[in-house]
C-alpha cells in the first residue's frame, strides 16, 4: 500500500474541463432515467454555470472493480438461491466480476457524478439537461461450478443493497438471471491444483514409480496439473480432467531450489478433478532424472558455484515534489492523458476510457477498453507429454487470479501508486492481493532533439512515460504486462516473460531436434507464446457516436516507367477494410504494413481525417500445421489482426470456456463468419502477437514488444514533444556538462514528419 507521505502527495484529480452551460445530456440522461427505479430518493444538486451537478457522487464509479464487500454479497446472494443444502454446499466460485455498464451510463457518470466533471462528454441538446437522481445499480456476474453435478452456471446479481448488507442488514442483493451452460468446463482454480497434487502424491502406484527412480521423500515431488485441452472425445467436458506434469526437487534444504530443472518423465497420470481421484495411471518408461546442476537455481551466486556481481552501484529514482500523475479512486490523470484502471480475474489489468486533452479541442477519446484477453502457449515437441502442453493461460487459469503482490523497489522503481485487487476464492471467500497493480513514471531517454549546425545551438526534450503494470505467475512462468503512455500521444503494450522453463528429460546419449539441450540429460522444448489484445476503440468519438473505420497501409514500390525514371520511387497505399472477412489480416514487414483507425467525421487543420495508427511489433504465425489439435480451440491465432463490430457478449477470442472445448473454431473465428460491416461503427480490434522460444538456459527473460498505437493525422494544437519547459524535462549535476540550450526554431521528430507525410499522400483522405 502507499505510504502516508505518498497518499498525501497523490492529491485528488481536479477538474480539467470547466462545466459549460452549452453542454447538456437530455436525451441520454432521459434514456438512463427511464431505466431507474421510480422510488429513487431525491438528491440535492448544485448549479455550476447553469448546469446541474450532483453534489454527492456515487460511492463507486460504474467501471470501478468490485469491492470486497460487493463480492461477498454477490456470493452470498447466489448461495442463498441454491434450492437445497446439497446444491449450496456444492457451489464453487470460479469468478465474480463487474457487469460493465453500457457506455452511455459511463458517460453520464463521468459528466455529472465523478470528478473531473465533464458534461462535454455528452451530446448537446436543447434545453436544460435531465439528470437522474442516481446511476443504475451495479451488477456482478458470477461463474459457478457445481462440484456435485459437474455443471457450470452463470449468474447476474444486482448489488443495490450491498451497503445495507455490509452494515448489518439482511438483504443480500437480488438475482437478476441465472442459467446453466451445457457441455463446458470453467477455468481451473489454485485450490484444485493443490488438492490434485496431494491426491497424486498419495496414490500408491505413483509412490512405487517414484521409488523406481530413487525418490522416496514425497515432499520433494512437485505435481503440476495441466488442463488436458481437447485432442479426442476422451477429453470431452463431461468430465473435469487434468493431466499433471511431475518434477522433483533435490534433497537440498534450499527454499528456492528449482524443481522444474528435474522433470520426471515416463509416467502417465490422469486425474478426475471433480471427484479428485486418479482414473488413469501408467509407468510407461524409466527416464533417468537429470543430475543436480548448481546452475539450475536462482539463489545467491555462492550456492550456484559462482560469485555474484559486486560492481553494481545504487540507482535511486527521486521525485522530491512527488509524481506528475494524479489519482482519484481508479481515475488517472497524467500529461494530458486520462483513463481508468480496472482489474478482472481472467484478464488482469484493464484500461478504460482512454482520452487525450488537446488544448481548446478538449478531451479527445482514443479507446473505451484495452486489455489482454487470451494467452496461448503451444509446444513444438511431438513427444509425450510435451505435445499436450498447449496452455490457455487466461481462459484455463486466469491471468488476474494468478497475479501477486508487488514490492516497492523490486518490481517497480520510483514514486509508486499501488492498486489492490479483490477476488473470490474457490469456496466463495474474498481474497485481496495488495499492491497488485503498479503505477509509476519512468525516464525513457530522448523524446526530441535538434542541433542547428549553423549556430551550434541545440535543444533536447527527455521522454517520460507513465507505466501501468502487473505480474502474474502461471506454474513455472512469470508474465509482466505493461501499458506505457507517452507524452507524444503513443500507447505501447509490452509483455516481459521471465521465470523458469518447463523442461524435458533425456535418455543417456539422446538428443532432440525439437528443443535445446541446456544441461546433461535436460532440454528445453521449443514453444511459442501468443498474446491477444482486445482494443475497443473510440477515436475522436463521443458516447453514442460510431464513426470509426480501419484502413490498412502498405508501402509500395513504384513500377518502372515515366513516374519512376530514377527507380527510387515508393509511396504509401491504403485499403479500406469494409467487412470482417476483409479485415482478417497478417503482418508484412516487407511493406511496413500497419493499420489506421480513423474517424470519418473529424478532420485536422490540413483537411485529413484524424486517426490512430496500430503498429505491430515482432510477430509470427503458429509454427504448426493447420491440422494441429490445439488450433481447434485457437483458430484466432491464424491471423495477426481481426476487426469486428462491437458486441457486448464477444469478449474472448476462443469463447468464454476454452477448457476442454470440443467445438472447433468457437469464438472469434465463428463470429467473423457473419461478415458484418465494420464501416462507421464502434469497432473492436483483436491484435495477435507471438514470440517463439528456443531457450538455452534454465531461467529466461524475454521482452515481447506487442504493438503500439499513436497519432496518425491528429495534428494537435502544439507538438506533443515541445510543449513543456527544458527545466521540467532535463535536470543534471553541476559537475556534468549538458547540451540543453534554448533554440528559436524547432522541427518535429523525424518519425512524426514521415508519418504525417505518409498520411498526406493518401488519395482518399
Amino acid at each position: 500500500m502507499a505510504t502516508a507521505q505518498e497518499k498525501a502527495t497523490l492529491s485528488q484529480t481536479a477538474s480539467e474541463n470547466p462545466i459549460s452551460s452549452k453542454s447538456s445530456a437530455a436525451a441520454m440522461a432521459t434514456l438512463i432515467h427511464d431505466s431507474l427505479s421510480d422510488s429513487a430518493p431525491s438528491a440535492t444538486t448544485k448549479t455550476t454555470a447553469a448546469t446541474p451537478v450532483m453534489s454527492r457522487a456515487q460511492t463507486c464509479h460504474p467501471l470501478d472493480p468490485l469491492m470486497a464487500a460487493e463480492i461477498a454479497v454477490a456470493v452470498a446472494t447466489v448461495r442463498a438461491a441454491g434450492k437445497t443444502p446439497e446444491v449450496r454446499d456444492s457451489m464453487r466460485f470460479i469468478e465474480v466480476v463487474l457487469v460493465e455498464p453500457d457506455k452511455n451510463v459511463v458517460a453520464l457518470a463521468d459528466a455529472y457524478y465523478f470528478p473531473p466533471f465533464q458534461p462535454s462528454l455528452l451530446p448537446k441538446t436543447k434545453g436544460r439537461p435531465v439528470i437522474p437522481t442516481k446511476l443504475p445499480p451495479r451488477q456482478a456476474r458470477l461463474v459457478v461450478y457445481n462440484k456435485k453435478s459437474n455443471e457450470t452456471s452463470i449468474w447476474t446479481v444486482e448489488l443495490s443493497e450491498v451497503h445495507a448488507a455490509t452494515r448489518g442488514g439482511h438483504h443480500r442483493g437480488k438475482v437478476i438471471s441465472s442459467k446453466v451452460v451445457p457441455d463446458v468446463q470453467p477455468p481451473m482454480d489454485a485450490e484444485e491444483y493443490a488438492e490434485c497434487e496431494a491426491v497424486v502424491k498419495d496414490y500408491p502406484p505413483f509412490q512405487e514409480a517414484m521409488r523406481k527412480r530413487g525418490i522416496v521423500d514425497m515432499d520433494l515431488v512437485m505435481v503440476d496439473p495441466w488442463c488436458v485441452g481437447y485432442h479426442s472425445e476422451a477429453d470431452a467436458p463431461r468430465r473435469r480432467l487434468a493431466k499433471p506434469l511431475i518434477f522433483c526437487r533435490t534433497e537440498s534444504d534450499c527454499p528456492l531450489d528449482n524443481g522444474y530443472a528435474r522433470p520426471v518423465e515416463g509416467i502417465h497420470v490422469l486425474v478426475d478433478m471433480q471427484n479428485m481421484v486418479v482414473i488413469e495411471f501408467e509407468d510407461r518408461k524409466l527416464v533417468p532424472l537429470p543430475p543436480a546442476d548448481p546452475l539450475r537455481n536462482y539463489t545467491a551466486g555462492e550456492t550456484r558455484g559462482g560469485v555474484d556481481r559486486s560492481d553494481v552501484k545504487p540507482l535511486q529514482i527521486i521525485q522530491p515534489e512527488g509524481p506528475s500523475f494524479r489519482v482519484s479512486g481508479h481515475f488517472v490523470n497524467w500529461q494530458k492523458w486520462n483513463f481508468r484502471i480496472g482489474f478482472t480475474p481472467r484478464e488482469g489489468l484493464v484500461i478504460y476510457s482512454v482520452a487525450y486533452l488537446d488544448g481548446s479541442q478538449g478531451r479527445r477519446p482514443v479507446a473505451h477498453r484495452l486489455s489482454f484477453v487470451e494467452m496461448v502457449v503451444p509446444y513444438g515437441d511431438p513427444n509425450d507429454p510435451h505435445y499436450r502442453k498447449n496452455a490457455f493461460d487466461a481462459g484455463e487459469d486466469g491471468l488476474g487470479k494468478n497475479a501477486h503482490s508487488l514490492k516497492k523497489g523490486c518490481d517497480c522503481l520510483g514514486y509508486i501508486k499501488y492498486f489492490d485487487a479483490h477476488f473470490t476464492n474457490f469456496t466463495g471467500g474474498v481474497e485481496t492481493i495488495e499492491n497488485c497493480v503498479c503505477l509509476h513514471e519512468e525516464d525513457h531517454g530522448i523524446l526530441w532533439k535538434h542541433q542547428d549546425w549553423r549556430t551550434g545551438l541545440a535543444e533536447v526534450r527527455r521522454s517520460r512515460r507513465l507505466t501501468v503494470s502487473f505480474v502474474c505467475t502461471v506454474a513455472n512462468y512469470e508474465y509482466g504486462f505493461f501499458w506505457h503512455f507517452y507524452q507524444d500521444g503513443k500507447i505501447e503494450a509490452e509483455v516481459k516473460l521471465t521465470g523458469v522453463l518447463s523442461l524435458g528429460a533425456l535418455q543417456p546419449g539422446e538428443a532432440r531436434k525439437y528443443g535445446t539441450m541446456i544441461a546433461p540429460g535436460l532440454y528445453a522444448p521449443v514453444h511459442q507464446h501468443f498474446f491477444v489484445a482486445r482494443m475497443d476503440m473510440a477515436v475522436d468519438c463521443k458516447p453514442g457516436e460510431a464513426f470509426n473505420q480501419v484502413v490498412e497501409m502498405n508501402v509500395k514500390v513504384e513500377e518502372p516507367g515515366k513516374d519512376n525514371v530514377h527507380n527510387n520511387a515508393f509511396y504509401p497505399e491504403e485499403e479500406l477494410l469494409r467487412t470482417e472477412s476483409q479485415a482478417m489480416r497478417d503482418c508484412n514487414p516487407l511493406s511496413a504494413r500497419h493499420w489506421i483507425i480513423r474517424n470519418t467525421r473529424t478532420v485536422n487543420r490540413t483537411g485529413q481525417l484524424t486517426g490512430y495508427k496500430l503498429v505491430p511489433g515482432s510477430n509470427c504465425l503458429p509454427l504448426a500445421r493447420p491440422e494441429a489439435k490445439f488450433l481447434r480451440r485457437a483458430a484466432f491465432l491464424k491471423h495477426n489482426l481481426w476487426v469486428t463490430p462491437y458486441a457486448r457478449d464477444e469478449m474472448y477470442p476462443g469463447g468464454e470456456f476454452p477448457n476442454q472445448n470440443p467445438r472447433a473454431g468457437e469464438g472469434l473465428a465463428t463470429w467473423v463468419k457473419q461478415n458484418r460491416s465494420i464501416e462507421e461503427t464502434n469497432i473492436v480490434l483483436w491484435s495477435v502477437s507471438s514470440l517463439p522460444h528456443r531457450d538455452a538456459t534454465f531461467h529466461q527473460c524475454s521482452y515481447c514488444f506487442l504493438y503500439h498505437i499513436r497519432f496518425a493525422g491528429m495534428c494537435l494544437e502544439l507538438h506533443t514533444s515541445l510543449d513543456w519547459k527544458i527545466g521540467q524535462s532535463c535536470q543534471w549535476s553541476t559537475s556534468v556538462s549538458c547540451s540543453c540550450h534554448m533554440g528559436s526554431l524547432i522541427a518535429p521528430r523525424r518519425w512524426m514528419c514521415l508519418q504525417v507525410r505518409a498520411i498526406a499522400s493518401s488519395k482518399t483522405l
